[in-house]
């Protein structure tokens, strides 16, 4: 009888471990991450000893992030990540510094060689962008102040890893003599600018062509292999450079941002990305070195209570100049203050340069990992200890859970949510109402409106709220991303909803009706135009005048808004089309005025109809 072949029995052992950890894990509040690291410990060379190799599965698990940052680049459009340089380069450089700064003055105070203490405090300083990322995610708080600091910070830090590997070869035994590995310094700086500037290019001139072409042939597991041979590749090819993957397929995620296909990108590669990330966790916690902690105890734990008191005090120092919500700062406080994966690639090469033993680098590593799987239980204690003095008296709300078959969906329960809410309720028609600001929901309970708590951008959750039999979904948001995010998903998902949407502005108008939204109002038009029929009654007008040149007014900025939307990108063109209608808005209106002014002088008092000009 043949034996199974060594991936197959791996992964089986991989799968197996996942699928007992993490429900247990998640079922006692510990969470998904927990159970990865927990799993890995059992499986891993000081558990059962069921896999060995945990180097090559950690190096192929990495892939996991490289793809974690493809999607959130594809969130990112370039004029929104420009408009973010400045957390990212200014507060995630105070960061690193301050707490390579830090680090390296308690390592000089404990006794250790400098070089030992600066390559420790640089790699100690960066963070895990895998589990800080996955977190936020999982509690909604990336489109938060929080969240968007803490991404601009491990962004920061995945650029600065660069530098700090290219620093260990001169502080070791082997010393830089100005050539890199494969050929003059020149000719390596040369290669990456040509690499950055090919990705760059490449995603603005060939990528959209080359996805619509590959579309076009209308085989799904074609587009799905296109996409992860272009993160595989972008990464590959940064890697050749000696940059960070991550960072390669990050930008390439940024170019596509604007791309039609990138719902579609997300779709293929979300799987993916969320399997390696598990088997990620699963490897840190087989890398854990039980050896090194039984025979050093006290130096680890000294190492990971530094690491993690040091970095706290920085990181909670630079979050109220940040602007971040006091309730925000302990988890964005804990989530950096962690070790992070880009330090045992500094540590594995310091100890590889001989700037230090390999007893040190398997010490640091170690610390390093406690301190990923010391992270979930903090959060649990965060939670249960913490968060609670912040949430003045907010309580707890379950998510929407049994299923609905209402008619209608509304999608936020705000100001413009309500009113629509109420009509219909006073019309007899049944509705499901979602929102996720749990203030709200108690307060709208509290006046008897059934309001579910739950966030209309997860698609499990308006499955349950009936987006499969529904006709009307109304979506009412404040957050305008958000509603945008929901409009995707549902025309992706559930195509046979009729979607009644809230604009906020004309950018978010023009970019509803791109998805190809056309019932839309914004929020505060009708009730501004009221507001000018009282100024004019009030100013002499009379009533009937005044609904008259309003309700024109009305009309005609309508239809210049169907004028503007075609040349929306074009911001000249569109000035020009907005100028040109509102001259023409007023001398119309300025004739009319004048007929009237000649109708008076000569005792004629009929005024054109009540309902002249009004839609």
């Amino acid at each position: 009888m043949e034996h199974a072949p060594a991936w197959l029995t791996n992964s089986l052992i991989y799968l197996s471990a996942a699928v007992i950890a993490v429900p247990l894990s998640r079922a006692i509040g510990l969470g998904s991450i927990l159970g990865y690291l927990a799993a890995g410990i059992a499986i891993g060379p000081w558990g059962l000893g069921l896999v060995t190799n945990v180097e090559d599965i950690l190096h192929f698990a990495e892939f996991g992030v490289v793809l974690m940052l493809f999607l959130i680049g594809l969130e990112l459009e370039p004029r929104r990540l420009w408009s973010l340089r400045r957390p990212i380069f200014g507060w995630g450089s105070a960061q690193v510094l301050g707490c390579a700064v830090l680090l390296f003055a308690a390592g000089v105070a404990a006794g250790a060689p400098w070089r030992t203490s600066l390559v420790a405090a640089l790699g100690l300083a960066l963070s895990s962008t895998a589990i800080a990322l996955q977190v936020m995610g999982e509690r909604h708080l990336l489109p938060t102040s929080s969240g968007q600091a803490g991404f601009s910070i491990l962004l920061f830090q995945d650029v600065a890893a660069i530098p700090i590997l290219a620093l260990i070869p001169l502080l070791g035994g082997v010393v830089d003599d100005g050539h890199a590995p494969g050929g003059p310094a020149w000719l390596e700086a040369l290669r990456t600018v040509a690499v950055i500037g090919g990705i760059v290019l490449g995603g603005r001139l060939l990528l959209r062509p080359l996805l619509r072409i590959i579309a076009r042939s209308r085989t799904q597991e074609i587009f799905t292999a296109a996409a992860l041979l272009l993160v595989v590749a972008i990464a590959a090819l940064m890697q050749m450079v000696g940059l960070s993957m991550a960072l390669g397929a990050f930008l390439a995620g940024v170019l596509l941002a604007e791309s039609e296909y990138r719902r579609e990108l997300e779709t293929d590669i979300e799987p993916f990305k969320g399997l390696l990330l598990g088997l990620f966790f699963i490897a840190v916690g087989m890398s854990i070195d039980f050896g090194v902690l039984a025979r050093s105890p006290g130096t680890m734990a000294l190492i990971v209570v530094a690491l993690l008191a040091l970095k706290a005090a920085v990181i909670w120092s630079i979050a109220g100049p940040m602007g971040i919500p006091a309730a925000e700062r302990p988890v964005f406080t804990l989530l950096l203050a962690q070790g992070g994966e880009f330090a045992f690639v500094v540590f594995q090469a310091a100890a590889g340069a001989r700037v230090f033993p390999a007893e040190t680098s398997s010490l640091l590593i170690g610390a390093v990992a406690v301190s990923m799987l010391l992270t979930p239980l903090l959060l649990v204690l965060v939670d249960k200890f913490v968060l609670p003095r912040y949430s003045s008296g907010r309580r707890t709300l379950e998510e929407i859970s049994t299923p609905q078959d209402a008619p209608v969906i509304i999608a936020g329960f705000g100001r413009y949510g309500q009113i629509i809410g109420r009509l219909l309720n006073a019309e007899g028609i049944r509705a499901t109402v979602l929102d996720h600001d749990a203030d709200m929901v108690e307060a709208a309970r509290a006046f008897g409106y059934k309001v579910f708590y739950g966030d209309a951008t997860r698609l499990d959750l308006l499955r349950t709220a009936g987006a499969e039999t529904a006709h009307v979904l109304v979506v009412a948001v404040d957050d305008q991303e958000q509603s945008l995010r929901i409009i995707d998903l549902v025309r992706e998902h559930f195509p046979h909803l009729e979607l009644v949407a809230r604009a906020r502005d004309v950018t978010h108008w023009n970019a509803l009706r791109d998805r190809g939204v056309v019932r839309v109002e914004r929020e505060v038009f009708e009730s501004s135009l009221r507001s000018g029929r009282t100024v004019l009654e009030l100013l002499g007008h009379a009533p009937h005048e005044a609904r008259r040149q309003a309700m024109r007014f009305r009309r005609h900025n309508l239809e210049l808004f169907e004028k503007m939307y075609p040349h929306h990108r074009d911001r000249a063109r569109m000035i020009a089309v907005v100028k040109a209608g509102r001259q023409q808005l007023e001398e119309q209106m300025a004739r009319e005025r004048a007929e009237n002014e000649e109708r008076k002088t000569k005792g004629d008092e009929r005024m054109p109809g009540w309902d002249e000009g009004s839609t």
